[in-house]
């Protein structure tokens, strides 16, 4: 069933987005919340009345998105978290760890518009995500996951024991 969207919806699209989805999912939820509209002929067509009318905010709204992604190519996000054994992290990373590390490096991007694969990290290393700015606007960020434990260097407890033997 394909339907227009009214608001963000998270895993689904952007206001004035048109998504097809299951049709018990839009009678029984996305249209009684107010979310959605059918994507009827008529509405299709106030649709591209209201988006050309909008032309103007829409251009304003694609310019500060292009900015915010300018910020995202200076940036470069590295996530420590507590790993066990090997590789594996003790819980995981997901996008709302992104976003606050993205605040932290100065770079304003809410977690509804991260995409993680997956949707969540449970290894170390280096990852990607899609940032979704806008319904024209994406970027594919890559971030690092590493050990928040420090390196511990294990060549002076082998000199104590000589020390000893001697």
């Amino acid at each position: 069933m394909e339907i227009i969207l009214k608001k963000d919806v998270e895993n689904l699209g952007l206001e004035f987005d048109t998504v097809n989805v299951k049709p018990g999912y839009a009678r029984n939820f996305l249209i009684p919340q107010g979310f959605a509209l059918l994507a009827t002929p008529k509405n299709k067509a106030a649709l591209e009345a209201t988006l050309e009318a909008r032309k103007e905010e829409e251009a304003k709204l694609i310019a500060a998105a292009n900015g915010v992604v300018e910020q995202l190519k200076k940036t470069s996000i590295t996530i420590p978290a507590k790993v066990g054994a090997g590789d594996k992290l003790f819980g995981s990373i997901n996008n709302a760890d992104l976003a606050e590390a993205l605040g932290k490096a100065g770079v304003s991007v809410d977690k509804k518009y991260i995409k993680i694969p997956g949707n969540t990290i449970k290894r170390t290393g280096k990852f990607s995500a899609l940032i979704r700015l806008h319904r024209n606007v994406e970027y594919n960020y890559e971030f690092d996951i590493v050990s928040d434990a420090p390196v511990e260097a294990p060549a002076p407890k082998k000199e104590e024991a000589k020390t000893e033997e001697a």
